[in-house]
């Protein structure tokens, strides 16, 4: 591990970018510079405080960056240069925990609502489980394809209590995977910094990106951060999210303005033309996920740009008090609330568990709700719908559908289908 270059900050309170050698100057690559500060705050456990006022340069061949301890960017600049990245699935930052995933012992299967693990814990945790011989959300359309294998994740205590807000939702009379994820006990924060995607021109195809901030760690806060994108030209490859979370819980962020990316088009595994999804924020097999007051920089109802959420696998979602293009949740959610909120063009999108509220929000598009019928357009629970305003595109002949979705029967989408 390098010591920092001037010695008197081994006592500092925090650790600073330019004292491992980055130069903040826009131009000069400090990816490098970047990632050994961090890992020095890491090992000493030391907090990160990005030095104000400066532009860091973070070009495409650098190492992923780990952050393990409080960090604020305050009010230094990011550029990221995607335009020649060595790995496109190489995550600028990445948040990671401390403690160490393990696998419980004495579990042999698991069912449906089950309230109770059997055994005890160290310390509470999320739990992940697969079982890859059973195919769920095998999609139907354009974008079809053979299913995932059954996931499943939920919140337990010490004790190995549930927590009832992230109930199994199925059967696992065996599975080939099963891991425990520890909480944290205290909440790790990201403050701060404005951030800039110099977007790739790849040739339009599947080839997600994944150049941002991962989460992989339960108990974060992030806020006041603001990313964009510039660059965007005539083609390019799709983006799974700037702040991509995945195998995490208790996430908030907070006061944070994202940018939508720009929709464009390729041949669907159907041999069908599509538009490709792509995210400023995406989550994955994570529960308790909060967006407070967050909005985005560009119009939340301009059809250029694909909508800015997506998620698959995960619980407990909320929105509140954000502006932004959509919600959507791809291969089920259970539990989610929109509230206060003014949802764009692609509105709310959904299949899933549990009760889906929507209160005191204005929601565009062509439907208050669209049980999304590539997955069967299937919810099993309730909808809770209060003092909202639903407001249909203008000029568009279109019926004002309340509930929209459609199921033919005709395809098995790995699951029985029915409405909400």
């Amino acid at each position: 591990m390098p010591a920092p270059q001037n010695s008197s900050r081994k006592a500092a309170a925090a650790v600073s970018y330019l004292s491992f050698g980055a130069k903040g100057d826009g131009m000069s690559d400090d990816c490098h510079a970047i990632a050994a500060a961090h890992d020095y705050a890491n090992q000493h456990g030391l907090p990160v405080q990005a030095d104000r006022g400066r532009t860091f340069y973070i070009g495409g061949d650098g190492p992923c960056i780990i952050i393990k301890t409080d960090t604020d960017f305050s009010t230094a600049r990011f550029l990221i240069d995607d335009r020649a990245v060595q790995d496109r699935s190489a995550n600028v930052f990445q948040v990671e925990s401390q403690l160490q995933p393990f696998q419980p012992e004495g579990i042999s299967s698991l069912r449906r609502n089950q309230a109770e693990l059997g055994i005890t814990l160290p310390c509470d945790c999320l739990i992940e489980v697969k079982n890859a011989r059973i195919k769920r959300y095998i999609r139907f359309g354009p974008n079809q394809n053979q299913g995932s294998a059954q996931t499943d994740v939920f919140l337990a205590d010490r004790q190995g209590r549930i927590d009832p807000a992230t109930p199994i939702i199925w059967d696992f009379p065996d599975f080939t995977s099963i891991n425990a994820l520890p909480l944290d006990s205290r909440t790790l924060t990201l403050r701060g910094g404005h951030f800039t995607t110099i977007a790739n021109a790849e040739e339009s195809k599947y080839r997600y990106y994944t150049r941002g901030i991962a989460i992989r760690r339960s108990k974060v806060l992030v806020e006041n951060l603001l990313h964009d994108v510039r660059g965007e030209g005539e083609h390019g490859a799709p983006y799974s999210g700037f702040l991509n979370l995945s195998s995490c819980a208790e996430v908030v962020i907070r006061d944070t303005v994202l940018t939508g990316r720009r929709t464009y088009w390729t041949i669907g595994a159907s041999g069908q033309p599509v538009s490709m999804g792509s995210y400023d924020i995406n989550a994955n097999q994570a529960v308790k996920v909060s967006l407070l007051n967050c909005s985005q920089t560009n119009s939340i109802n301009d059809k250029t740009y694909w909508g800015i959420f997506g998620s698959n696998f995960c619980k407990e979602l909320l929105f509140d008090g954000c502006t932004l293009s959509r919600f959507d949740a791809h291969q089920g959610v259970v539990n989610a609330s929109i509230r206060n909120s003014t949802l764009g063009y692609m509105g709310v999108n959904a299949i899933g568990y549990g009760t889906l509220t929507l209160e005191n929000s204005t929601i565009h598009g062509r439907r208050l709700v669209n049980l999304r019928n590539d997955y069967g357009s299937t919810w099993q629970g309730e909808f809770i719908i209060r003092n909202c305003i639903f407001m249909p595109p203008e000029r568009e002949q279109h019926r004002a559908t309340l509930i929209g979705g459609s199921y033919s029967g005709q395809h098995d989408f790995g699951y029985p289908c029915s409405m909400p």
